[in-house]
């Protein structure tokens, strides 16, 4: 029987997942790059570790980050020379578990041990993932520590919506954010805020947290607002969360 793959320790799932060349990507096959290799090039190419360093941070040999490292440089090359899209999702990983060997090292960031992995938030309506972002009246905030929910607590948003929401979850310190439907405007304040999106979603608030930790969220990065004719006078869909 053969052995199983040993999963790579990534710190934290990209900030970003979907870029494209606008209007000419369009009808262009999309590139698919799993996050294990973007994890490569963050840590290679934007912190300027070397291979070593880079296998001993993603606990793998030097060879399987050099295959990874290669196979993602070639990827982005036929986005740049192609103008094909590029989506980071899927592979073989595992949020970094902390020890003390990545606690050592300047490029994670988690520094302090104990300290909250991900505070995820989940627009929240009654066990179920609500689909209007802009309109949400709760949010189900989950605490993740070591890949694992230790904690989870539902939250209002005291009447605010719209843009407004972008800021209480800054304040609640989210970093992710699961929903259903939302518009341009608010996925740009949850960009500028630094939290993550994963749109599009439906069906139990707790078994998507489940997924998005496994690796196997079915979500949406091309969500957009589709909703229209709704009655608000000088509406338009890039200003607020809606589906």
């Amino acid at each position: 029987m053969a052995r199983p793959a040993k999963k790579k320790k990534i710190c934290s799932l990209p900030a970003y997942q979907e870029f494209g060349a606008g209007e000419a990507a369009k009808d262009k096959p999309i590139v698919f790059m799993p996050v294990e290799e973007y994890e490569t090039i963050r840590l290679m190419d934007y912190h300027g570790m070397n291979q070593q360093e880079c296998s001993e941070q993603m606990g793998v040999a030097r060879t399987t980050v050099q295959a990874l490292y290669t196979a993602a440089r070639k990827r982005i090359a036929s986005c740049l020379v192609e103008g094909r899209p590029l989506k980071i999702t899927g592979g073989d990983y595992e949020i970094c578990q902390e020890d003390e060997d990545c606690l050592r090292s300047r490029h994670c960031p988690y520094r302090k041990k104990g300290c909250i992995k991900m505070k995820i938030a989940v627009t929240y309506d009654n066990g179920q993932i609500f689909q209007h972002f802009g309109k949400t009246s709760e949010f189900k905030v989950y605490t993740v520590e070591d890949n694992k929910v230790v904690s989870a607590e539902v939250i209002g948003t005291n009447g605010q919506g719209h843009g407004a929401l972008a800021g209480i979850l800054q304040q609640q310190a989210i970093d992710t954010l699961i929903c259903g439907g939302i518009g341009a405007g608010a996925q740009n304040a949850l960009a500028a805020a630094g939290i993550t999106l994963y749109g599009g979603c439906n069906g139990s608030a707790d078994e998507a947290v489940e997924a998005l930790l496994a690796g196997s969220l079915d979500y949406n990065p091309a969500v957009h607002c589709n909703h229209h004719g709704h009655g608000e006078a000088g509406h338009t869909c890039g200003d607020h969360g809606c589906h």
